[in-house]
């Protein structure tokens, strides 16, 4: 419990004390935004605002996840792979960022060349949990005491799960303190999932499954303090962005906690705003194409269309919060672990 509590508390301390040092580093290394020329309008007023800020509370979750870490289990160390997949997921993002920032050009790197990437650490993530002992093929069903065997299938399926929740997190952060918000409040649930699931096997004295189970715990506690300690820069108006840097960081927690604890199926209710903010724009592209020219949404993602609507983005912010503080409170209430 102590290690819990120390992930949370020095990392809301290490972000607040870091971040105002590594601002003005960021200002003179012309480390700014460059807004997306179709974006809302009110947005410009962004340009050159400080970004790549994820690189600090990804370097403050996985310092303080290793430092707090119990007991190691070499490869089959769940806290370990955590953080090499988010961290692998994250340097998508950097090179993204890099590539706007240096290059000044706005979008980044090439589809092909995130799918590619996105792909190969999709792979290698989803063969590493396929081929653990203590995750193997079968997922979790929420609300009912059973499971599912996916067979070989988990590993395509999952691979295309990963894909679509890191865009998915690269999507929500569109407007100041979104992202870091629905973060801070969904990793409280997959972290309250971890430590359940760690005194359940506790009791059934499979030592393994809860030691793996505290470290995700105390990843996922690391992240949602660096991530509170980062909206007092990052909210509404901001002064630093995440950037892909983050987003994709983020992104990649998020979809490697819920399949290391074997509840990927979790995330239509903890992440139901990530996975909306992809189906608004998927649904807007395929409307567009079909009427030839007709929106549905004022913007995709959603919570632009919100915001051309008339709300304001911290009204947005603190709607999306309250659904996902609700729809997390019952994705754990509904949880039935499975040894």
């Amino acid at each position: 419990m102590l290690r819990l509590i120390l992930a949370l508390i020095l990392s809301i301390i290490a972000m607040l004390l870091i971040t105002p040092r590594v601002l003005p580093i960021l200002h003179k290394l012309k480390f700014g935004q460059t807004i997306y020329n179709l974006g809302p309008e009110a947005h410009k007023v962004k340009q050159g605002t400080p970004t790549m800020g994820g690189l600090i509370f990804a370097a403050v979750t996985c310092i303080l996840a290793l430092a707090l870490h119990g007991t190691w289990y070499g490869k089959a160390d769940f806290g370990l792979a955590l953080i090499v997949f988010s961290l692998l997921s994250m340097l998508i993002g950097f090179v993204d960022d890099y590539i706007k920032v240096v290059r000044k050009r706005n979008l980044g790197l090439i589809w092909w060349q995130k799918v590619i990437g996105q792909v190969t650490i999709g792979v290698l993530f989803s063969l590493y949990c396929y081929l653990s002992p203590d995750i193997g093929s079968k997922i979790i069903i929420p609300f009912w005491n059973t499971q599912l065997d996916m067979g070989i299938w988990y590993i395509p399926i999952m691979t295309l799960i990963i894909m679509f929740m890191i865009n998915s997190a690269n999507l929500q952060d569109g407007l100041d303190g979104l992202l870091s918000s629905i973060t801070t409040i969904s990793c409280v649930a997959w972290s309250a999932i971890a430590i359940l699931g760690t005194v359940v096997a506790s009791s059934l004295f499979n030592t393994d499954i809860a030691g793996n189970y505290g470290n995700i715990a105390v990843f996922g506690l690391a992240l949602t303090g660096a991530c509170f300690g980062f909206l007092r820069f990052n909210y509404y108006p901001a002064k630093v962005f995440m950037g892909d840097t983050g987003s994709m960081f983020i992104g990649g927690a998020t979809v490697g906690m819920a399949m290391l604890l074997r509840q990927p199926l979790l995330m239509v209710l903890i992440a139901f705003t990530l996975i909306m903010s992809s189906l608004s724009v998927i649904i807007q592209r395929v409307y567009f194409k079909i009427t030839h020219g007709k929106r549905i949404f004022k913007m995709s993602p959603i919570h632009h269309h919100f915001e051309l609507s008339g709300m304001t983005e911290p009204q947005i912010v603190t709607m999306y919060s309250l659904v996902t503080g609700i729809l997390s409170i019952i994705a754990v209430l509904s949880l039935h672990y499975i040894p």
